[in-house]
């Protein structure tokens, strides 16, 4: 290897040569060299390359000077900071001389250093600053040469940018300097004075912000000269975009200026004005709410401004035919044109204010679809190609917004006043004046005009079929079908065609097809590849409209379209050296098809399955292929791909060994769908192959995996009856027992184990009958491992797994009822005997339940047996007692409620364990069809019951009266509810609190009778947040968030007296704060913690329900104050800062300051020197919750801009431990989003 000194004095030689492309080749290579990680100079070595490339920025070559500017960069990553500072004292010693040729190249040389600057080493910047600063401020103070100025302007704009809070000893100077340039007669002097100033006011300080702010605002009040004024409203607008929060204060100065000004006959400065209204709207969200009608006024006056050409002849002579529209864009460009006109620039600056107005206030929608909404239609007639795109994109800011309102009851979109029904009613001039702009010359015009018809669908999917024809389909067909479209706008027309599809009933496309048919065969073999994936998506989606599933009638048309379509997919299909996007979208469309046509298909059926299976056996298109083939196993029409399964089914058998999660997945699916629809004709020997693949599946690192799996074992075991399918696979049985004693396995999985139980036990294999799978099942539980013999008082198995496992033995005990009599003897024996264990008990104490559930166990002696086992010292058996008995009681109501309720009256010391039997039958019944009658004769007395429980000392029996006495109402709302609403005023805080517990239960998240009457009842039970009690108020917390989450149509009207109620509960109270001394050591209790945190995670909820009803600006400040509370109530307003972020993020970006200040405090926060190692993960925890949510602010524009957060980030790019874990949260959270996607 050579010696780097020799090599870098060699260059330095070549670049003395009097010849130009040595010194070219020298520099280039010294480049290549610097760029090294190897290269380490010593001090002479640095003096004499910074002094050589110095020199050659005076080189006579042009080419050899840009070289020598792109050396500084490297350079600059590689010299000391002595060297650095000496570089940056030259090139600005050089950019202030008169050479104007020297001051371009070291201007641009200067500005390379200060870009190359590393941010973490903040003395070396501090330095440049020191060295820079005063210079460039004299030069641009000075103003003798302007050439000069402007240099200097344009790098203490980069000065200001990256490192402005170094400058903070020079930001009066500067200002000072900057000011008077805003006077300049050069209007590129002015324009750059007032960038700089925008950077300026990110890092100064506020004393010199409000000087600034009073210099604008006097120098507007004098309006000495247009041009001049023009230039301060320019400035508003930048510092309003930089620090809108800043700006807020001085909005009631500025607005009566900016109104008064778009009354001057003067287009640049109505232009001017409207900008910085949108500026000050999307800055400063809170100070302009008042403004905002005035605002929007002002935008609908200006959107029409055109005193220089009259619509109203065009309106008088345009009809609906395509050449009306092509004469009158025609006759607007020979006829007009003034170059002096600017009045477009006004209308294109209100377009996009009223843009501004409506991103930022969705909570107006309604107000904008009455007065905005129709102006914006009428200005579709917009002569400016560019003003018309601008116009359009505010109606698609408008559709967007509404897209995304908060999700309500099916009801609450048909309200007469909403946006939705708003939109409804205007829908019929909206699209007749889009349809009229698709034969627009322009591609912008149509592009847009696409796209707010794409967004209508988003909004009403069905909101185009009374139009379809022949107003809007032929110009829709045109835009796609024309050879010399644009692409973008022939994939914008698909996707609108596509919305429409899914949108719209077959009997309104059907008379379409005859059109529609031949532009997507067009469009399918277009020489563009994104069109083509585009239009196969489209065939796709329109085959599956065409003919839903189940559906057996055909219509001649809709044949002869698919017949079309076949083909030209077909021709895809067959093309090997295609896009990948388009090949899987062949597979996709090609699959829908046959799935969808393929008994119409039939002599091309069997050709085209073996063109699907080739693509099955390709690594690239094997996954769409598998999906292909599952859409067309599982369609009712039963093709006959017999023949297929002899290759189809060892393929995709194989598939289960690879480490693709999707593609196992797809397998799986597949595989399901072929053994139901065509099991009879897979042979033995590939059932065997598939079981063999199944064992490594069925494990609990993936339960969705296992559960197809098991499904798929269900299928394969109803199949093959008196077969041997667990003994091909010896350890298939033993991963089946393994993962049926899983802990995890809960809900659809464990319904699919059951259902395999099940299978199994009816399959005919003596191996596998009922008694034998209940002997395997439950071997560790009667005949635990000697290490878990030895634990006193543990379980044989996990304790969650004890109820999977009882569900599974009583489906298997209730396969054959005729023997189900010997199975409940034996664990009645097992739960009386002395030697049981706990396991055992518990074990058998479940499995009665679930069978007493299905089965009539009044002929056992059940219910004394579960009532002892009441009174047993394991708490984990009493539960299962107590469960047990409400489940037997279930079996035969009739004769065991009676008793149920009399031993609840009789054992106060049992009350909790029988209450708990009481929910039970309680919850059964109310949801059992019939149950409700058989409730209802004892209903009075269980109320009167439940009800002299209310005030129970303990917390556990209240809660659980609380929800029986909640799902009773369900059962009879209309006497039952009265009678808890007048439990309200009671003068015990146990018995209110049990009442507006109560109510929790009954707000469920289905219609449901009982919804009229909590309408009007809800505000009586929540005006507890104001109670006296402390528990009561904490409870009405609780059902108010679960109001707000199942049906927040009860809520809505109610927030503006609930949410101070709510924000109250939110603060630390001092009063609830007290000290326990242990021993020598005293303890902080926080008694308001739970409280507060009930608080804010109604809050949270609140954002996806109803943050329309919301001031955002007031919930931010307590969301704020949460950041600094405790742990757990940190990371709960981490996730809803994270939540706003994305939601609202102009709102968000005004308090940023405050909210990063509060983040870097967590962060910031150290652990005791003592802590324990918990101690050290909860704030590892609580740092990457803060950065999650740091990471969601970035996510909105300018938030990096902001200088409070410039400044955090380069604290964590500093601190390498702060960096390491930022930068995974980063990484984590880009992975989830490629997930998600």
């Amino acid at each position: 290897m050579a010696n780097p000194k020799v090599s870098i004095a060699n260059l330095l030689d070549k670049m003395t040569s009097n010849d130009k492309d040595f010194r070219f080749m020298a520099t280039n290579d010294l480049i290549s060299e610097l760029q090294k990680d190897s290269i380490n100079l010593d001090d002479d070595s640095e003096r004499k390359v910074v002094r050589m490339v110095l020199k050659l920025l005076e080189d006579k070559n042009g080419e050899v000077q840009n070289l020598a500017v792109k050396c500084l960069g490297p350079l600059v990553r590689k010299v000391k900071e002595a060297q650095v500072e000496s570089m940056v004292e030259h090139l600005v010693t050089n950019m202030l001389s008169s050479n104007e040729q020297l001051r371009d190249i070291c201007s641009i040389g200067l500005k390379t250093v200060i870009v190359e600057l590393p941010p973490n080493l903040t003395q070396l910047a501090s330095n440049v600053c020191r060295r820079v600063a005063p210079k460039l401020v004299s030069a641009i103070a000075d103003g003798q040469d302007v050439s000069v100025a402007l240099e200097a302007l344009d790098i203490l704009t980069d000065l200001l940018g990256r490192f402005g809070s170094l400058l903070a000893a020079y930001h009066a100077s500067i200002q000072q300097a900057l000011l008077p340039q805003l006077a300049s007669a050069r209007l590129a002097v002015r324009k750059r004075a007032i960038v700089a100033l925008g950077f300026l006011v990110a890092s100064a300080a506020q004393s010199l912000f409000i000087e600034l702010m009073e210099f604008l605002l006097s120098e507007l009040n004098k309006n000495s000269n247009p041009s001049t004024t023009r230039t301060y409203i320019q400035c508003i607008s930048t510092v309003c975009r930089q620090v809108g929060h800043k700006l807020g204060p001085f909005v009631t100065q500025f607005l009566p200026l900016l109104f008064e000004f778009l009354t001057v006959d003067d287009d640049e400065l109505r232009e001017h004005c409207l900008a910085a209204l949108e500026a000050l709207v999307r800055r400063c969200l809170d100070q302009m709410a008042p403004y905002i009608d005035a605002v929007v006024q002002r935008c609908l006056e200006f959107i029409k401004y055109d005193p220089n050409y009259n619509y109203d002849s065009d309106d008088d002579m345009a009809g609906d035919d395509d050449q009306d529209q092509a004469a009158s864009e025609g006759g607007d460009a020979e006829d007009y044109s003034d170059d002096d006109d600017l009045s477009w620039k006004v209308r294109r600056a209100a377009a996009r204010c009223l843009e501004a107005v409506i991103v930022t206030r969705r909570d107006l929608l309604a107000e904008f679809y009455r007065c905005v909404a129709p102006a914006i239609v009428a200005r579709f007639k917009e002569r400016e190609q560019n003003v018309k795109a601008d116009i359009l994109a505010v109606y698609v800011a408008l559709l967007r917004q509404t897209r995304t309102l908060p999700n309500a009851e099916p009801d609450a979109m048909e309200v007469e006043e909403s946006p939705v029904a708003l939109l409804k009613s205007q829908r019929g001039e909206l699209v007749r004046a889009c349809a009229k702009l698709l034969t627009d010359k322009n591609p912008r015009t149509r592009q847009e005009a696409l796209r707010v018809l794409t967004e209508l669908l988003h909004v009403l999917p069905a909101a185009l079929g009374e139009q379809l024809q022949p107003l809007l389909l032929p110009k829709l067909l045109h835009c796609i079908s024309e050879k010399q479209m644009p692409s973008n706008v022939k994939i914008d027309a698909l996707q609108l065609l596509q919305a429409l599809i899914d949108g719209h009933a077959p009997a309104i496309l059907r008379p379409c097809l005859a059109a529609t048919g031949p532009v997507l065969v067009l469009a399918v073999d277009d020489s563009f590849y994104k069109v083509v994936s585009e239009a196969l998506y489209v065939v796709q989606k329109l085959v599956v409209n065409l003919r839903p599933t189940g559906e057996r009638t055909v219509f001649a048309e809709d044949e002869r379209c698919v017949r079309t379509l076949f083909g030209s997919v077909l021709g895809r299909l067959r093309v090997a050296d295609i896009d990948q996007e388009v090949k899987e979208r062949a597979i996709a469309a090609m699959g829908a098809i046959l799935a969808h046509f393929g008994d119409r298909l039939a002599d091309e059926l069997p050709g085209t399955v073996s063109l699907l299976l080739e693509r099955l056996k390709n690594e690239v298109t094997r996954l769409a292929a598998v999906r292909a083939l599952t859409l067309m196993a599982q369609s009712p029409l039963a093709l006959p791909l017999g023949p297929v399964l002899e290759q189809a089914v060892p393929i995709l058998a194989s598939f289960l060994r690879k480490n693709h999660r999707a593609l196992r997945l797809s397998s799986l699916n597949c595989l399901h769908a072929l053994v139901l629809q065509y099991g009879g004709s897979l042979s033995g020997e590939h059932q065997l192959e598939v079981v063999r693949e199944l064992a490594p599946l069925l494990n609990e690192s993936d339960l969705h995996i296992a559960q197809l799996a098991v499904q798929l074992l269900t299928s394969l075991t109803r199949l093959q009856r008196r077969t041997t399918l667990f003994r091909a696979s010896p350890e298939l049985l033993s991963s089946v027992l393994s993962l049926a004693r899983s802990p995890l396995l809960q809900g659809t999985s464990l319904r699919a184990m059951r259902e395999l139980f099940v299978s199994m036990a009816e399959s005919g294999d003596p191996d596998l009958a009922a008694p034998a799978l209940v002997q395997r099942l439950l071997l560790p539980i009667y005949e635990p491992s000697s290490e878990m013999r030895q634990l006193p008082g543990s379980l044989a198995v996990h304790k969650q797994a004890f109820h999977s496992v009882a569900q599974i033995v009583a489906a298997l005990v209730l396969t054959d009822q005729t023997a189900s009599g010997s199975f409940v003897s034996k664990f009645l024996q097992d739960l009386a005997a002395a030697d049981s264990t706990d396991s055992v008990r518990l074990v058998s104490l479940l499995v009665l339940g679930y069978v007493g559930k299905q089965l009539d166990l009044s002929g056992f002696d059940v219910w004394s047996q579960v009532l002892r086992a009441l009174d047993l010292e394991s708490e984990d058996v009493k539960s299962a007692a107590s469960f047990a008995l409400g489940c037997v009681a279930v079996g035969d109501l009739p004769m065991y409620l009676p008793h149920l309720l009399r031993e609840i009256q009789s054992e106060k010391k049992r009350q909790y364990l029988l209450l708990h039997a009481l929910k039970e039958v309680i919850n059964c019944e109310s949801t059992r069809k019939g149950g409700i009658e058989t409730l209802k004769p004892h209903l009075s007395t269980i109320w009167q019951l439940l009800f002299s429980h209310c005030d129970c000392p303990e917390e556990g029996a209240r809660n659980v009266v609380a929800e029986c006495l909640g799902k009773l109402c369900l059962l009879e709302p209309e006497v039952l509810l009265s009678q808890l609403q007048k439990a309200l005023s009671h003068a015990s805080p146990l018995f209110r609190s049990v009442a507006v517990t109560a109510i929790k239960f009954t707000v469920v998240d289905h219609p449901h009778g009982i919804d009229t009457l909590l309408k009007s009842c809800l505000g009586d039970f929540l005006a507890a947040l104001t109670d006296a009690d402390l528990h009561v108020r904490h409870v009405a917390l609780l059902t108010f968030n679960s109001a707000v989450h199942n049906k927040p149509s009860l809520v809505k009207e109610r927030l503006d007296t609930l949410l101070p109620a709510l924000y109250v509960e939110t603060r630390v109270k001092a009063e609830l704060i007290r000290e326990v001394s242990m021993g020598p050591f005293k303890h902080t209790i926080d008694d308001g913690l739970d409280v507060r945190k009930a608080a804010f995670e109604c809050m949270y909820t609140l954002l996806d329900a109803c943050l329309d009803r919301v001031n955002v600006f007031e919930f931010l400040s307590h969301v704020e104050e949460g950041l600094k509370d405790h742990y757990d109530i940190k990371m709960l307003t981490f996730l809803m800062l994270a939540r706003l972020a994305t939601l609202v993020p102009g709102q968000v970006l005004q308090k940023l300051d405050s909210l990063v200040d509060a983040l870097r405090q967590t962060v910031n926060q150290k652990v005791k020197s003592n802590a324990v190692k918990q101690e050290y993960e909860k704030m590892d925890e609580l740092r990457r919750a803060a950065f999650r949510a740091l990471n969601a602010l970035l996510q909105i524009a300018d938030a990096d801009k902001n200088p409070v957060m410039s400044e955090f980030l380069n604290q964590i790019r500093n601190n390498k431990e702060l960096k390491t874990l930022f930068e995974s949260v980063r990484r984590d959270s880009s992975e989830f989003k490629m997930d998600t996607n």
